[in-house]
């Protein structure tokens, strides 16, 4: 049996062993994904501390609906479905999205100390995806463009899963998707401080790409 056979059977067990009311294979199942479900929560939020309890909501809501996980789309995907739902709930629960950079109070840098538990090869990139001013950007967005730009451009999702998930048509996230990024090219709500050349880099690359 290959090594990817072993994996398979392995998550296989895990999953029904979690399906079956297992704490610790539901925590074995859910660990690798967990570091990527609070990165995705912080795109969304913008603060740490809120990330945290997206998180927390995810995992809750995952552990209750796992019986209902007919595995037709990977558990990271379905996890990450969750995970967007709790942050638009979120949203929805405090103060209106902002109209200027300057009064997201909520705002908080990803710790490097989390970023530098992930593999080596993946740390450039995730820090240009964590970025502030990146961050900044998007919270500059309403909820529903926010998560299109975020599902679409960060975690490559089609637009026919990004309209399952929001309940739109594939059409209604194109546009969705066209309208944040031009929101995130114009600058029209550009942050009061100048930003720096390293920050407007990575929003010219990501609105560019």
């Amino acid at each position: 049996m290959s090594a990817v056979e072993d994996t398979a059977a392995e998550h296989a067990l895990l999953l029904e062993a979690a399906q079956r009311g297992d704490h610790a294979a539901f925590d074995a199942l859910i660990m690798p994904h967990r570091q990527a479900l609070h990165l995705h929560c912080y795109r969304m939020l913008g603060s740490i501390d809120q990330a945290e309890e997206a998180l927390q909501e995810t995992l809750l809501r995952a552990w209750r609906g796992l019986g209902g996980y007919e595995g037709r789309a990977p558990l990271h995907h379905w996890l990450h479905k969750i995970a967007t739902m709790a942050c638009l709930r979120a949203i929805e629960r405090r103060e209106r999205l902002p109209a200027v950079h300057a009064e997201i109070t909520h705002l908080q840098p990803y710790p490097d100390v989390l970023i530098d538990r992930l593999d080596p090869a993946l740390i450039a990139e995730r820090r240009e995806e964590v970025a502030l001013a990146f961050i900044a950007a998007l919270q500059l967005l309403p909820p529903a463009q926010r998560a299109a730009v975020i599902l679409r451009e960060v975690l490559c999702w089609s637009a026919a899963e990004v309209a399952a998930l929001l309940d739109v048509s594939v059409p209604a996230v194109n546009s969705l998707l066209q309208r944040g990024r031009a929101a995130l090219r114009s600058g029209a709500q550009r942050p009061r401080r100048p930003l720096i050349d390293y920050e407007r880099r990575l929003l010219r690359q990501f609105v560019q790409s």
